[in-house]
């Protein structure tokens, strides 16, 4: 049963992130404007305008110009940056560290945070307590991750500048990794001066991302530990002389976070789009902010490539959601 949904997940997985393929590809050629043009003096000549189309397949029809780029993404080879002349996979996968990085720190403290409104909420149910942490997690949820960032920089930029507001890490610190994965080669080779300012940096946009979903955790995870506390289950560890909040961590949370498994996995996609416009609003230097440069740019092999990179995150982190939901869930393990 698990292998045959397993096919017919990456099945599913390979459809999908054609389709997306196809769609961008058109959307991106059919919108105005003419990215040749952008990277010619004004004096250049019909003849310098064919010749650079040519250089870029532009002089052939849609159908052809697609199953040349597919040929090409099949072999690992997005093509070439209109506007940095450089190879489209080079260029993504040189900024997808910090993105992931980004979005792995903001889902970690989404998480502590969530979790422990949640706790505490279904330790004080029924007070004014559970009320007040409701009406805050519905104030925060109501906020969107930008305004957030304006915030932050306006608080700890400006008013209270205790925090970096832009960059991914300070610019004076001599960096010689083999990958961009700053914090976590960072912490494999002593070098806690890097991790310290990447994490400096990376605090105020990772906590824009992560006060919406921490309010949703929050929200759904304390709804579900109020049910697990009604259970059969629960009443026993608590007439084995257990105190509440022991109940709650070792008997109702490890029930109660299943069903919030699949909120937080379709989230986590969702956080990762969002980082779009927060890596913008903090110069920070990942996926999003390039994919804005190369929107501004019409540069349309960099905006074919990154978009279809985040299609694959998204498929491949619902896929290994939907399975770890069925091998942790009995039920469907056995169905």
């Amino acid at each position: 049963m698990l292998l045959k949904t397993v096919f017919v997940r990456l099945l599913t997985t390979a459809i999908t992130l054609f389709g997306v393929a196809v769609v961008v590809f058109v959307l991106v050629r059919v919108a105005p404007g003419n990215p040749i043009a952008m990277m010619l003096p004004p004096g250049a000549t019909e003849k310098d305008i064919a010749a650079l189309n040519a250089v870029y397949g532009f002089d052939k029809s849609l159908i052809e110009q697609f199953i040349i780029w597919l040929g090409g993404v099949l072999h690992g080879d997005f093509g070439t940056s209109i506007t940095l002349r450089q190879p489209v996979a080079e260029l993504v996968l040189g900024r997808l560290p910090a993105t992931l990085e980004l979005s792995s720190v903001a889902l970690l403290l989404a998480l502590m945070l969530g979790g422990c409104v949640a706790v505490i909420g279904a330790r004080k149910r029924g007070t004014g307590t559970e009320v007040g942490l409701d009406l805050t997690s519905g104030a925060v949820l109501s906020v969107p991750d930008f305004l957030w960032g304006l915030i932050f920089v306006l608080v700890f930029g400006v008013l209270w500048p205790v925090l970096s507001i832009s960059g991914r890490v300070d610019p004076r610190i001599d960096i010689d990794f083999t990958t961009n994965f700053y914090i976590f080669e960072g912490l494999l080779r002593g070098r806690l001066d890097v991790v310290g300012s990447t994490l400096s940096h990376m605090l105020m946009p990772a906590m824009s991302l992560a006060l919406p979903l921490a309010a949703m955790i929050a929200q759904l995870l304390k709804q579900n530990l109020k049910e697990a506390l009604t259970q059969d289950y629960t009443t026993l560890a608590r007439v084995r002389g257990f105190s509440e909040t022991a109940v709650i961590l070792r008997e109702a949370l490890r029930n109660a976070a299943l069903p919030t498994l699949a909120l937080v996995g379709v989230q986590f996609t969702f956080l990762i789009g969002g980082t779009v416009i927060v890596e913008r609003l903090f110069a920070f230097e990942g996926l999003g902010n390039m994919a804005i440069d190369a929107v501004i740019n019409r540069d349309l092999p960099l905006i074919q490539g990154i978009v279809l990179l985040f299609a694959a995150l998204f498929t491949v982190i619902n896929l290994l959601v939907d399975l770890s939901y069925t091998f942790l869930n009995p039920r469907l393990r056995h169905g």
